[in-house]
């Protein structure tokens, strides 16, 4: 007996080697200020030879070299590039570990109204999916639910930290739904013909949202002492303090949603997917709703559409003026989060400026999730969440980081994938 203990404690112990996670760094001691490199601002402006002063996790300081004096540790970055931390919205990163593992999947709760469910609780801050991120940039997620009708409710986090609490920015920011298809594919599995054809329980489907929403109010209002725990959870969406976020893809759909917010007095919400907003541009802009873009390295839903339709689908929602992000949600999300720069670039390779397709995963995707005044922007005052990369951080030839800060942390970029290339870099270099 002894001896099956002792062998159960050594594997325990080389098994618990073996994934150990990366420390999360201290936090900031002194001043640190990066002298030379071009700052990518967030905003649509780039500063060349600049100075970005930081201390205490906050930025105190950034403009041309010269413009202010050094402080504390110096990093000569000349001929880099400094860059906000970009941001994931709409992700699962920390909720799902294996997928074909069912005790590291905690995305999705039983139930098709489950706007009461907190994703929050269930993050997982050690997840090596998360840890994978750093080294492309990504520093900050949006933690989502999945499933069901109304999915519950996401927080906003930095990923490097010890646990959810450490990790959180923005606890409860928003309650994310799923509109109903207006189309829906045969079950050729069944011998219907794959294609696509009308969602005939299309009006049933809305119609059950509509009266979850109107029994929603009727509950907040309600002096019984019988509450109900999803109704009450919707409050956040009526009074304003929480978004609300749409999966939405086809025309008349989003048109539908336009109509649902405003019937219901809902002004606080963002379209998630949204693959045919382009067509309803103007009217997202004069209701002043803002778009999570589906993912950007995707081929075009339909066979008769554009073949670059995806790689230009933000850049004609910017022209119309309408607050665009990207997204990942898909298949492979997780791991593939950490291409979002990649997918930028991919739109700035088609037509939009390059400086405005960095916005799409920066300050754009700061404003939509409500933590513009901390993140999402080299500027003063702001949370120093920031990266330097020796080259271009959208092309994925040259997005190699050489430091990065959260909060001003001085975070590891070591991840699975990092050793691993160490390791067999080594057995081949021989």
């Amino acid at each position: 007996m002894k001896k099956i203990a002792y062998i159960i404690a050594l594997f325990i112990f080389f098994f618990g080697k073996v994934v150990a996670q990366q420390t999360p760094a201290k936090t900031q001691s002194e001043a640190i200020s990066i002298t030379g490199a071009t700052a990518h601002i967030g905003n649509g402006e780039v500063i060349e030879n600049s100075i970005v002063i930081f201390e205490n996790g906050k930025i105190t300081a950034i403009g041309a070299n010269g413009s202010a004096a050094t402080k504390g540790k110096v990093i000569d970055a000349s001929g880099k590039h400094v860059y906000p931390g970009f941001i994931a919205p709409n992700s699962t990163l920390g909720l799902v570990e294996i997928a074909a593992v069912r005790a590291t999947d905690d995305d999705s709760e039983i139930g098709n109204y489950n706007p009461h469910i907190r994703s929050i609780i269930a993050y997982n801050a050690e997840s090596k999916i998360v840890e994978s991120m750093r080294p492309n940039g990504v520093l900050i997620a949006q933690v989502t639910p999945r499933g069901g009708v109304i999915s519950g409710t996401s927080s906003i986090v930095q990923l490097d930290a010890w646990n959810w609490e450490d990790a959180v920015l923005k606890t409860d920011d928003g309650i994310h739904m799923n509109w109903p298809n207006i189309f829906t594919r045969g079950q050729w599995w069944l011998g219907e013909d794959p294609g696509f054809k009308p969602n005939k329980e299309y009006a049933k489907q809305v119609s059950q949202i509509e009266d979850f929403i109107n029994q929603a109010k009727a509950s907040i209002k309600s002096t019984s002492s019988n509450k109900n725990l999803p109704h009450l959870a919707m409050k956040g969406v009526f009074d304003e303090t929480k978004t609300l976020y749409i999966n939405v893809e086809a025309e008349k759909a989003i048109l539908d949603v336009i109509s649902f917010a405003k019937e219901n007095n809902l002004k606080k919400i963002v379209l998630v997917g949204a693959y045919e907003a382009y067509k309803v541009a103007d009217q997202l802009k004069n209701n002043n709703i803002a778009v999570l873009i589906k993912r950007t390295h995707e081929t075009p839903a339909l066979e008769d559409e554009d073949y670059d339709l995806p790689y230009k689908n933000a850049k004609l929602l910017m022209d119309a003026n309408v607050l665009v992000a990207i997204q990942n949600s898909g298949g492979m999300e997780r791991a593939n989060a950490r291409n979002l720069p990649f997918q930028a670039g991919t739109v700035a390779a088609h037509g939009l400026d390059k400086e405005k397709a960095l916005q799409l995963i920066t300050g754009n995707s700061a404003k939509i999730l409500g933590i513009d005044s901390n993140v999402g922007t080299l500027e003063v005052g702001k949370d120093a969440t920031l990266f330097i990369s020796i080259g271009d951080a959208l092309d994925m030839r040259t997005n190699q980081l050489l430091k990065a800060f959260i909060q001003g942390r001085d975070i590891s970029l070591e991840s699975h994938q990092t050793k691993l290339w160490k390791r067999y870099s080594n057995k081949y270099g021989q």
